[in-house]
């Protein structure tokens, strides 16, 4: 994948990156590497990163231009605000996965109620993880021990969480979902598809590894991408496709990750 450049308000250098193999952990998310802990508040205000924030790209790299004027330093506060939960169950049948939502302070420009929304929606969907009975889920809020937490979180304090240095992926450690604000405000070069529909993947892919999924390979030129595939990374002759299941049925692909190079920020 071709290095690309972000236009933002502080320059970034990463000197170097280091990758990992990963199972279900996730591309850099391996097991026995201990996590930075993190200070999860209530929806309270949070205090601004002092780094001075990163303004989105002028021109987007999907074909879609993100609606909220997002803005993040490049390390947040660290401290997070938990998302109210919400009653509703969503799937039929399956095992249930009470799951929180929190967002890093220093990130801004974010509708907190929409991106709940977006993520409950996503779990629902037709071809979502919640469709075919195996799983339920439910949102809960500040207080509560979920089985995961979907966290927002700034480029550095990514990394922090995942145990090694890009600041461009997203991953899964454990039981937190890590999602990189500047994927989700950018997404990623040459994905051929709107902004929706890399956040659908972004958040399905990484909860895919919390429910025991790895990583999967391209079946063939021309076809969906499964789920679980690097696409952040590359497609590799497949077209996007954000959705576990396809026209009604499980769709996988041979296990496996690509050797692809990581883009600067």
């Amino acid at each position: 994948m071709r290095r690309w450049t972000v236009v933002v308000a502080i320059a970034v250098v990463v000197a170097a990156w280091v990758l990992f193999p990963a199972g279900p952990s996730g591309r850099h998310g391996y097991p026995g590497r201990s996590v930075v802990p993190v200070s999860v508040q209530s929806d309270q205000p949070v205090q601004p990163a002092k780094s001075e924030p990163v303004q989105p790209q002028a021109r987007s790299v999907v074909s879609q231009r993100p609606p909220e004027a997002i803005s993040y330093p490049v390390a947040g506060t660290g401290s997070y605000a938990v998302l109210p939960g919400d009653p509703a169950v969503i799937g039929r049948a399956g095992k249930l996965m009470r799951f929180q939502i929190a967002i890093e302070g220093g990130i801004t420009g974010i509708d907190r109620g929409g991106f709940a929304r977006f993520v409950r929606a996503t779990y629902g969907g037709a071809q979502g993880w919640a469709s075919h009975g195996l799983w339920r889920f439910q949102q809960v809020g500040p207080g509560t021990i979920p089985d995961f937490t979907l966290l927002l979180v700034t480029p550095q304090t990514r990394d922090l969480l995942c145990g090694a240095r890009d600041r461009y992926t997203s991953c899964r450690i454990g039981n937190r979902v890590v999602l990189n604000v500047a994927r989700w405000a950018h997404g990623v070069r040459n994905y051929a598809a709107a902004l929706t529909t890399y956040r659908q993947y972004m958040v399905n892919h990484e909860t895919g590894h919390r429910l025991g999924r790895g990583h999967e390979l391209c079946p063939g030129p021309g076809q969906p991408a499964p789920v679980m595939q690097q696409q952040t990374l590359g497609l590799h002759g497949c077209t996007a496709y954000a959705w576990p299941y396809l026209n009604g049925a499980g769709y996988q692909g041979r296990l496996g990750q690509y050797d692809d190079p990581i883009p600067h920020s």
